[in-house]
């Protein structure tokens, strides 16, 4: 409800009488109830409020307009937001010169860009920032929290937009914690047995950002791209699943772009690696426990330094709890040799099979627990990255659902074909959501995802690429160069100011959008333009 004043936001929920009111010139928060909305105010519908941020104007509050529902996990409803608004709490801007009306402008496009990037989920009953095995081993206190108190903040992109929300204790439920990444859902049937299918990553808002702007770590260990991806199944009451992450190479690295189409990667020299290294890893293994790196990137060329300095800080930092393995994708499965991904999967088998997948049965017992975790990654993360995974989550798959009795000893996954085109498109509409997020297009690879059947003892199909999914690699790739060169910037800022990384200050003298550029830098639009212009003259004077 809007009012000249106030904002109020009236909680739907049965019986409930909460109403939160905002006071649009102090910026104070208070609960009150719905009998203090006066009746002129302006009503309209939201599912959530996403938080506030200050820019030049002042203070806006974000909420979400419109939701998609995506399924159920559980019996709780989980919602992808599709539609946002951003509201001043100014009546006028009459007080903005010229110069911070543009600015303000300018704020208000980055957020919206953040915005309309696809895939940010949310439930108001559920904790979607947590895997199965840490929501079932916690204790009693934690169940009580409110969902923004227990959230894993790596995974809650509003964190920043809900600071003041989360000052406030009595006003936590009116706040949405959010994450960014990808959810899919499927009701499955294998052997006329009914069973739930999920895949669910989550982006961490640590060292966020697009593709060349940010690569490696930073001090405080966070990787860019990191991303958790757990896949779950769940049958007759029994609930199981398998986690794996990728993130970027965790050192110290950039690959800044230069016009060049794979601009060369670079390793810092003066800084210390091994620090942000270990802390990193430290993270990790408090996280998801035991650590085995699959590292995809080229063993020649540009990309060599980065997986020789990789595997070299392994070894000196002699962690038992980490191990590393080194697969040149591209070399290995040049000329469309795809079979040759078996050799990596035979090498990551017996380490597979100690990690094991979290299980708890219909009682609520837990049977196993996952004890460690495949930490994969290529440049990007994307591409390769997510092939090795989907290999890696369908071996776990075949075990879990050979153990819950859904499949019969003998039968392989791939030979049940409905559930088949089920889990390769949902793991390829996985690869895009990913891309999208950090590269700007859609995944490269992902018809061999969608076509390709792989088991634990060999490659049943034969997935070939095909000629379209050439094309459209080739497509993708000329829209992430335009991009990276052209585009990321703007959306590096965009992300930056969203997660509060930068922060308007409103009386800020000089604006970092105004910079002023020397002749330098239009002597190339210049020269390109007299040379165009050259062009069209000769070609249409050829006589």
């Amino acid at each position: 409800h809007i009012t000249p004043e106030k904002f109020y936001v009236e909680a739907c929920d049965d019986g409930a009488d909460d109403v939160l009111a905002i006071d649009r010139v102090s910026t104070e928060v208070t609960l009150t109830v719905k009998k203090d909305v006066p009746p002129s105010a302006v009503t309209r519908p939201i599912y959530g409020i996403l938080g506030t941020i200050r820019l030049v104007a002042g203070t806006y509050l974000i909420v979400i307009t419109k939701k998609k529902k995506v399924g159920e996990i559980f019996s709780h409803a989980i919602w992808k937001a599709t539609d946002f608004d951003i509201l001043s709490y100014k009546k006028t801007m009459l007080h903005l010169t010229d110069i911070q009306l543009q600015d303000n402008k300018v704020f208000l496009s980055m957020l919206s860009h953040v915005l309309s990037v696809d895939g940010f989920y949310f439930s108001t009953t559920y904790d979607l920032t947590h895997t199965l095995q840490r929501l079932a081993n916690t204790s009693p206190e934690f169940q009580e929290m409110s969902l923004l108190e227990r959230a894993d903040p790596r995974f809650v992109w509003n964190g920043h937009l809900l600071r003041e929300f989360a000052a406030q204790p009595e006003i936590h439920r009116f706040a949405t914690p959010v994450m960014h990444g990808f959810i899919t859902m499927h009701s499955c049937s294998i052997n006329g047995k009914c069973f739930d299918w999920l895949l669910v990553s989550r982006r961490s808002c640590f060292r966020a950002g697009v593709r060349y702007y940010v690569r490696g770590i930073d001090s405080e260990g966070h990787a860019a791209n990191f991303v958790e991806t757990e896949q779950i199944v769940h049958y007759k009451g029994s609930k199981a699943s398998f986690v794996q992450t990728r993130g970027s190479i965790p050192f110290f690295w950039s690959q800044r772009p230069n016009l060049k189409y794979k601009p060369k990667p670079q390793i810092s020299k003066s800084v210390n690696h091994m620090d942000g290294f270990q802390r990193h890893f430290d993270s990790q293994i408090i996280s998801y426990g035991k650590q085995m790196i699959v590292n995809l990137v080229n063993q020649k060329g540009s990309e060599k330094p980065l997986e020789q300095t990789f595997a070299k800080m392994v070894n000196s930092m002699a962690n038992g709890m980490v191990r590393y393995v080194a697969f040149d994708f591209h070399k290995e499965c040049s000329r469309m040799r795809w079979d040759r991904l078996q050799i990596l999967m035979d090498q990551l088998a017996e380490q597979q099979d100690e990690f094991s997948y979290f299980l708890v049965d219909s009682d609520g017992k837990i049977v196993t627990q996952q004890e460690g975790i495949f930490r994969s990654n290529c440049m990007d993360c994307l591409d390769r990255t997510n092939v090795i995974q989907s290999l890696l989550a369908r071996r776990s798959l075949q075990a879990q659902l050979q153990r819950l009795g859904v499949l019969h000893v003998g039968q392989r996954i791939e030979e049940q074909a409905d559930f088949e085109k089920i889990y390769k498109n949902a793991w390829a509409d996985n690869a895009n959501a990913c891309a999208k997020q950090y590269a700007g297009t859609g995944a490269l690879k992902t018809d061999y995802t969608r076509q390709v059947s792989f088991s634990c003892k060999g490659l049943l199909g034969t997935g070939k690429r095909t000629q379209w999914g050439l094309i459209m690699d080739g497509w993708n790739s000329l829209i992430r160069y335009y991009k990276n060169n052209f585009s990321d910037g703007f959306r590096q800022d965009a992300i930056d100011l969203f997660l509060g990384n930068y922060s308007v200050d409103e009386v800020e003298p000089a604006s970092p959008l105004h910079v002023k550029k020397d002749w330098k830098f239009l002597a190339l639009p210049i020269i390109m333009v007299v040379a165009f212009s050259m062009c069209i003259i000769w070609l249409l004077m050829a006589g």
